[in-house]
């Protein structure tokens, strides 16, 4: 874990992590309506345009007034996107007695002594109309407690039907952004995507992987900033092509139904594994963002 900078300093570098996340929201907002205006065929060509629905979320504090908020925007029933939410948050306040402990366990120095935290973070997930075109899920954030800051984040495919040649140009487009960054840093955090992304009671992983890091600190934060700003700058053009190359595919009953129990498999993970999700719900935050990214529509056979 990084060691907090001087007081004034690291508010600014906080300021600056938020207001990256932010941008990046808004990019990637901007990027997925495009897509929604540029899908001319298919079953649902005629409907309008999907567009996000854009709603002010708020922390429920349980020590102070005010414990910040967000933004959680999700689009349903699109022509190219069947549901997919793009949420930012800044939040703070006084972690609990269970959040202390979990966070004392991996590391984290001084929870008992003094338990305030702040976070900031883009996350979506975005679940196809089409049954060949992969889900995906994307996020970055910062952390900072008085005794120490890091970064995490990662991003993930996760198809019901796969292709290989979209596996490859995915992971090819991440590994690009990370080398910038340290020769090993993709062999390095996609072997934790594919332990973090595995489903244990299934015997399986989620989906084809990606990369994944948390607790991420060298102690010089504004490479680790400009780390994490490269893997959220991976992301449209990692996912971006592969939808491209996938949303118009003609599809079946029997694809429809693979996807719907993929579906299912998702949500099993996020709903029992996801680290975000139990920060998110111990800490208050609004319900309906934390559990933004579950399906439309599952299946469990």
């Amino acid at each position: 874990m990084g060691r907090s900078a001087v007081a004034s300093d690291m508010e600014q570098q906080k300021a600056r992590a938020a207001a990256w996340f932010r941008s990046l929201r808004d990019q990637i907002v901007a990027a997925f309506e495009g897509l929604e205006d540029t899908q001319a065929t298919g079953p649902f060509a005629a409907r309008p345009s999907g567009r996000f629905e854009v709603t002010a979320t708020r922390v429920t504090p349980t020590t102070r007034a005010d414990g910040g908020g967000g933004i959680m925007s999700v689009m349903r029933g699109g022509r190219a996107f069947e549901k997919v939410g793009v949420n930012w948050s800044e939040v703070h306040g006084t972690l609990g007695e269970r959040a202390q402990k979990a966070m004392a366990a991996r590391g984290v120095p001084g929870m008992a002594d003094d338990p305030r935290f702040w976070a900031s973070g883009i996350s979506l997930v975005a679940h196809m109309q089409n049954p060949h075109a992969p889900a995906v899920h994307m996020n970055t954030r910062m952390f900072w407690t008085p005794h120490a800051w890091w970064f995490g984040g990662g991003s993930d495919l996760n198809p019901c039907i796969e292709y290989a040649e979209d596996t490859a140009d995915f992971h090819a487009v991440l590994k690009v952004h990370c080398d910038r960054h340290g020769a090993d840093l993709y062999a390095r955090f996609k072997a934790w995507a594919d332990e973090y992304f595995f489903i244990p009671h299934r015997g399986r992983a989620r989906g084809v992987g990606g990369i994944f890091f948390d607790d991420y600190t060298t102690g010089d934060w504004e490479a680790d900033f400009a780390f994490t700003q490269d893997v959220g700058r991976a992301f449209l053009p990692a996912f971006l092509p592969v939808t491209e190359r996938r949303r118009n595919t003609p599809w079946t009953e029997a694809d429809r139904e693979a996807q719907l129990i993929h579906r299912g498999l998702y949500a099993e993970y996020n709903l029992v594994y996801d680290r975000g999700t139990k920060f998110g719900l111990e800490t208050g935050h609004d319900a309906n963002a934390v559990l933004m990214s579950l399906p439309p529509v599952a299946k469990w056979l």
